[in-house]
């Protein structure tokens, strides 16, 4: 009789809680059959995912054990961990998005698998509960690695490295034409080309190039005089005298036409060019028959031309030039009233010794000098800085330092830097080829201070400069 109430028990109980479930089954039916009107697809797929896994841990709780299988209570604890692992790793419906999160970045698509095409390891997801692996941190560069690859970047454009010299040759070609018909009185030399793209120093952008025009003075009717020993005091400069006057007067010399005093004036002979530039070359026939427009720069005290081409925009320097007694002699007078000065220039032996320096110890100087002109033309407070000066730093500093293989590149460029900011503390950069020659005589002293600040910082942080 007790086993029989035991039993009768059992099925009330059962038929009560199969009455619960039946209950449960039709409201999760309800909302299944309405998920989709209200929550979408997305939310629908969701709800269908946890009812079932509800039903799952109900069906186990309600059905018969096998008492006799010590098994069976182990298998139902995992099937109901498996379930709720199930219902936490179901995803979540997209929430509404928001106007701030329009500007975060997409992630991509998966791609659909291709039939007898290998998985793709990364598009496998990691298992439930395993390590995940974080990404290596990005390798810090040295400052070797950095100057090397911020070199690779100051390459002129092969379009400009290769348009820009044939247009200035033909320019030039015209030119000298001109002169020649104009002028034919005047001793001028072959006109030739010059600057740091033809020797390979330019960077970033053929911009400019100097057009340079010998003028070709007897050697017995001239003599050089150092700036030194006139009222200028500066040694850079020279004054060319005339000479023997009275065994050879006034227009024995076809130069004698731009005398101020006894000496060959540098101002007249520009005002003389500028004038022909200006006003009696036909720069828009020529530039038509070269593709090209071409205007002379009136307002310059310089003789500049500027020219646009379809592909390169070029500006074109004239300088007038002396060469005798081993000098280079440029028609650039200071500014004020002295124009019979004539500007010395060591652009050919600079180039030239530092060519021979790289030659005998297949050095980096020449890599050096192109990375510190690309930041002083990046870098406007640094602009004066660039060419003659970097240049003569490096020079000095060969003279001390003999190793410039490339991979001491980051040590030479430091040691630069830390010399460059000597020189300018002091306010004194002493020539390479003559010492009594102070190349930062020209720059004031606001100059000076920002472009030391600059540097100064540089040296502690070098890699400011190459960004």
């Amino acid at each position: 009789m007790a086993a029989f109430w035991q039993q009768r028990g059992r099925r009330q109980e059962n038929g009560g809680l199969g009455s619960v479930i039946e209950g449960l089954g039709s409201v999760f039916d309800v909302l299944l059959a309405n998920a989709r009107l209200v929550l979408g697809v997305s939310g629908a797929a969701v709800l269908a995912i946890a009812t079932l896994a509800v039903k799952r841990l109900i069906d186990r709780a309600t059905s018969p054990r096998d008492e006799g299988d010590p098994k069976a209570e182990q298998k139902s604890l995992e099937d109901s961990w498996q379930d709720l692992a199930l219902i936490k790793t179901t995803p979540k419906p997209p929430k509404k998005q928001r106007r701030e999160d329009l500007s975060e970045p997409l992630l991509s698509p998966a791609r659909a698998p291709v039939p007898g095409e290998a998985p793709d390891p990364r598009a496998c997801s990691a298992p439930l509960g395993a390590p995940q692996v974080q990404s290596s941190p990005l390798r810090c560069l040295t400052l070797q690695e950095k100057l090397l690859s911020h070199s690779s970047q100051l390459a002129v454009p092969e379009i400009q490295a290769s348009l820009v010299p044939q247009l200035a040759r033909s320019i030039c070609t015209q030119l000298q034409n001109f002169l020649r018909s104009k002028c034919p009185e005047l001793p001028f030399g072959r006109l030739f080309l010059s600057g740091a793209l033809l020797d390979g120093l330019e960077v970033l952008a053929a911009e400019h190039i100097h057009l340079m025009l010998p003028v070709v003075l007897d050697a017995g009717l001239w003599s050089l005089i150092s700036g030194e020993d006139t009222v200028v005091r500066n040694p850079q400069y020279w004054m060319i005298k005339r000479i023997d006057l009275g065994y050879f007067p006034r227009g024995c010399s076809p130069w004698d036409r731009f005398m101020v005093g006894r000496y060959l004036s540098s101002g007249v002979l520009n005002e003389t060019l500028h004038k022909l530039l200006v006003a009696s070359i036909n720069w828009p026939a020529i530039g038509g028959l070269l593709g090209c427009a071409i205007h002379p720069v009136v307002a310059s005290r310089e003789l500049k031309l500027e020219v646009k081409h379809e592909q390169v925009e070029l500006s074109i320097t004239l300088f007038p030039v002396v060469e005798t007694e081993d000098k280079v002699l440029l028609a650039v007078p200071p500014e004020g009233l002295v124009e019979n000065l004539w500007l010395e220039s060591f652009y050919r032996a600079e180039v030239s010794r530092v060519k021979e320096l790289d030659a005998g110890d297949c050095g980096a100087r020449q890599l050096c000098l192109r990375i510190l002109n690309g930041v002083c033309r990046r870098q406007r407070s640094l602009h004066k800085l660039g060419g003659s000066p970097v240049t003569h730093v490096v020079l000095h500093l060969s003279d001390t330092a003999s190793d410039w293989a490339e991979e001491r590149l980051a040590d030479r460029f430091q040691q630069l830097l830390e010399e460059l900011v000597a020189s300018l503390e002091k306010g004194v950069l002493p020539s390479y080829f003559n010492p009594k020659i102070n190349l930062f005589s020209g720059l004031s002293e606001e100059e000076i201070d920002e472009m030391g600040f600059v540097l100064y910082r540089a040296v502690s942080e070098p890699e400011l400069l190459l960004k």
